[in-house]
């Protein structure tokens, strides 16, 4: 019955239709009100640069401060919303009604308030006048419907919910009744502070976000996505289910372009899907691979979506923290895809697409990507020391001969690829597709990896701000943009530098307008997902959901992770990624900690929003609204939900990954050295593919069931080998609480106590938690103690903290006053946890041996690529 439901693939109109409607707006209306629809966003674009850029400070001209700059920044939004979005499907599309003009200008003049109005405001602050709350009343009843009209009506009913609870307090019904806050107390806080609409989530959008998406709509404009498709097929497209390989590894690279997991879909989709289906994938598994690729960019550094963003101010440590503790789950989930991919080309015999290069033996493909690897490690390296042994000798110069540098590598590899043919976008329906030759592709774009140098030198080297290093990074982009044709042209002898740079300048423009459409959703977003994280902290309500929460899951961690995740994939299937980051964050992330404290487990702050994180994108995946999934099965022709069914099937690797970092942190490199995270990356890997095959049920052959459970365990050890150690052998010695003197004696002064307290949480309920207390120096249990700032009063053999030193380490910690020491956990020598790999990979031998004695006797093709 599946089959009489597919469609034929949707035209490449429909493909632009269906990115538009939810991604830029599906409106494209024809003269001066088109003209003006694009001269708005391309003037979004150019504010932002403008306010990221040093020049306000220089110039001492056009500087806002952050307040002003939301409120211009959301006024932008608003006003494309309105006329970008049609009010309903039967809206028209050429053209702009006369109301949506009204609205828009309302919304914006709404929004532009606190801007415009400023200082009169700081003069009132928490006692509006009448036209205060008018403008914050028509400002957030059009927020909603600009809400509804750009995102869906999901978002909208929350934020609505959300805002009748506030004012509903006193009539909700039992442990949901809070004492309720009056109108005008509601409209000062959501819209005339910045504890609502104008809060963090929109600043993240004003200040780094927005110069990301316009950065990789750039980046897509001058080329690159078509190169970054380009080099995926001719370095993977001649294996077997090659084009499939391709797919995954070019979404990859698209995912630093594009933050949508429907415009990635669409984007390299359209190429790859075809591709797929040529080689022997059906409709459904060639758009679930897609799907199940694509979906994954937002996750993977060093440009990440929206959400990673609002760590930065949620969590408060540098984006370059976020990305080093994302890069290795994201690395390892990519790795599994590839391989699950070759798992299904194994499964249907399937071969690659014919290559004009020629074939090498595999010993000299381990040789030449090992060597590749080596040189691009070396190279960085060479870019990291070099560079920074620079800065000191050169001082204030060091910026212009590093500008130089870059420079000089610029010219120079725009003539080294203009020593090969351009790359052209091939048609993938065409009856014959030859692979292009690996070196003329890699060569002739090789410029377009310098912009993310750029972002991740400022980022990892300079250490500036985020927004600060996609500002540098954009424009060094703009300078491509512009300068790519006339220089190659000139190079390639036919330079017409009039036309080239007109080109150029009509790319950049494109880009301005395009990144700044990109932005309208996610702006709305943020703003109207600032509306629940308002009430939350006006009402109280994250307690009660605490509470709640914590009732359901019966004190359990893995309950409520279980629960938390279901949350975010329920949420998610009508919230885009950001805003259901933003929501379920604000409501469980502390509950989770909480509750971790509370069971013994001191789950990492960073851990629990990218669990949170990582099951939002999931979303995009999940039957049966998933509309990434909607988006592939439009290019395939192939039947929606079984396409998502199958990237959620494929997509399970994702979904195991942030319950294994929540109980093994080293995955997320939290206090490993760099020795240890290379042996966490080898081994984590190979548990992830061994995952892969058991999912998958093939491996060197097809799985019997027992092999499968087999391989879950084998991968679940290499996970977490600590699981089994700690059975084995209890990695502390646990005493009572009047010992804790003692045992701060014992241990060394570089290991931690776990310190179970007792005592009352901040509204005077009864609470037990768990604290990791670091051992401070000291030559004595007496000394330490005093060290860190506590001083215990034993009484009636209850060890109760008496005093607490003002800014000591024992505050920070979170020791109070009449705390009661309940126990102490104090680290014991104990056997290695990566001893419980031994077992594992013996029993991962004995499986293998199993199956290759049952391929050989059945015949079954090896799994060679």
């Amino acid at each position: 019955m599946a089959d009489d439901k597919k469609t034929s693939p949707a035209s490449d109109e429909e493909l632009e239709e269906l990115v538009a409607s939810t991604d830029s707006g599906a409106r494209k209306p024809l003269g001066t009100p088109g003209k003006i629809l694009i001269g708005v966003a391309a003037a979004w674009s150019l504010f932002q640069l403008w306010i990221a850029s040093p020049l306000p400070f220089v110039t001492g001209f056009g500087s806002f401060n952050a307040t002003e700059a939301r409120s211009i920044h959301l006024a932008f939004a608003l006003f494309l919303a309105y006329t970008a979005y049609p009010a309903l499907k039967r809206s028209p599309r050429d053209h702009i009604p006369v109301q949506d003009w009204i609205l828009a200008l309302m919304a914006s003049f709404c929004a532009a308030y606190i801007c415009l109005f400023y200082s009169q405001l700081a003069e009132r602050p928490g006692a509006p006048i009448t036209i205060d709350v008018v403008i914050g009343v028509m400002g957030m009843l059009l927020l909603l419907e600009a809400t509804r009209r750009a995102l869906g009506p999901p978002l909208m009913i929350i934020a609505s919910i959300f805002i009748v609870y506030s004012l509903a307090g006193p009539y909700m019904p039992g442990i949901l009744a809070h004492g309720g806050v009056s109108f005008s107390g509601l409209i000062n806080h959501q819209w005339l502070t910045t504890q609502g609409v104008f809060g963090i989530a929109l600043g993240v959008s004003t200040s780094f976000v927005f110069l990301f998406v316009l950065f990789g709509a750039l980046l897509d404009k001058a080329g690159a996505g078509n190169y970054f498709i380009k080099v995926a097929f001719s370095l993977l497209g001649h294996y077997k289910g090659g084009p499939a390989k391709a797919a995954v590894v070019a979404s990859g690279m698209t995912g630093v372009i594009s933050g949508s997991s429907i415009a990635n879909v669409v984007t390299t989709g359209t190429f790859t899907i075809p591709m797929m289906k040529r080689v022997g994938f059906t409709a459904e598994k060639a758009g679930a691979v897609e799907v199940a690729s694509s979906v994954n960019g937002q996750i993977m550094p060093p440009v990440m979506g929206a959400a990673a963003f609002l760590m930065v101010e949620y969590i408060g440590i540098p984006y370059i923290e976020v990305i080093k503790h994302a890069f290795l789950p994201a690395l390892i989930s990519y790795i599994a895809l590839i391989y699950i991919v070759h798992l299904e080309a194994m499964k249907a015999g399937m071969r690659g697409l014919p290559t004009s290069n020629p074939p090498k033996p595999l010993v000299r493909k381990v040789v030449g990507f090992l060597a590749g690897l080596l040189m691009l490690m070396g190279l960085s390296f060479a870019v990291y020391y070099g560079l920074g042994w620079l800065k000191p000798v050169l001082g204030d110069a060091a910026v212009v001969v590093v500008g130089i540098l870059l420079l000089a590598v610029y010219i120079a590899l725009l003539k080294l690829g203009a020593g090969y043919p351009e790359l052209e976008m091939d048609d993938p329906d065409s009856e014959v597709v030859s692979l292009p030759q690996t070196k003329p592709t890699v060569m002739v774009g090789l410029h377009y990896i310098l912009p993310v140098v750029v972002l991740v030198w400022c980022l990892m080297v300079e250490r500036l701000s985020p927004g600060l290093s996609a500002f540098w990074a954009t424009v060094f982009m703009i300078f491509i943009i512009v300068t790519q044709r006339p220089v190659t042209a000139l190079f390639r002898n036919r330079s017409r530098p009039a036309e080239d740079i007109k080109e150029g300048l009509l790319d950049l423009w494109n880009g301005l307008v395009t990144g700044a459409r990109n932005m309208i959703g996610i702006g709305i977003a943020t703003a109207t997902a600032g509306i629940i994280v308002g009430a939350v902290s006006q009402t109280g309500v994250g307690l009660v959901l605490a509470d709640v929460v914590e009732t359901l899951a019966m004190g359990n961690l893995l309950l409520i992770l279980l629960f938390t995740a279901v949350l975010s994939l329920i949420l998610g299937m009508g919230l885009p990624t950001t805003a259901n980051y933003i929501v379920v964050s604000a409501l469980l992330a502390p509950v989770v900690v909480q509750l971790g404290e509370q069971n013994g487990l001191l789950v990492p702050l960073i851990a629990v929003h990218l669990f949170v994180f990582y099951f939002g994108i999931m979303a995009d995946v999940t039957p049966p609204v998933g509309l990434a999934s909607f988006a592939a099965a439009a290019v395939s022709g192939g039947e929606p939900l079984r396409t998502g069914f199958q990237a959620f099937y494929y997509s399970l690797r994702t979904a195991a990954l942030p319950f294994l970092f929540i109980f093994n942190n080293d995955l997320l490199l939290i206090d490993v050295s760099l020795f240890e995270g290379v042996l966490v990356f080898i081994i984590a890997t190979i548990a992830m593919l061994i995952f892969a095959a058991a999912t998958q049920g093939f491996f060197l052959a097809r799985n019997r069931w027992y092999e499968s459970l087999l391989l879950l365990l084998v991968a679940f050890t290499l996970f977490r080998p600590g699981f089994w150690m700690d059975r084995i052998h209890d990695p502390y010695e646990t005493m009572p609480g009047s010992e804790f003197v003692e045992a701060l004696e014992q241990v060394d002064e570089d290991s931690n106590l776990r310190v179970r307290i007792a005592g009352e949480d901040d509204f005077g309920a009864p609470m037990e938690t768990y604290l990791l207390v670091p051992v401070p120096e000291g030559d004595t249990g007496e000394e330490r103690l005093e060290n860190l700032g506590l001083e215990l009063l034993n009484e009636d053999g209850r060890t109760i903290v008496d005093m607490i030193q003002y800014g000591s380490e024992a505050e920070d910690l979170g020791f109070d006053f009449d705390q009661e020491i309940m126990q102490v956990q104090a680290p014991v020598d104990t056997w290695p946890k990566e001893l419980m790999w031994i077992p594992a990979f013996l029993v991962f031998g004995g499986i293998v041996l199993l199956q290759l004695r049952r391929r050989d006797a059945s015949g079954e093709p090896a799994t060679a690529s």
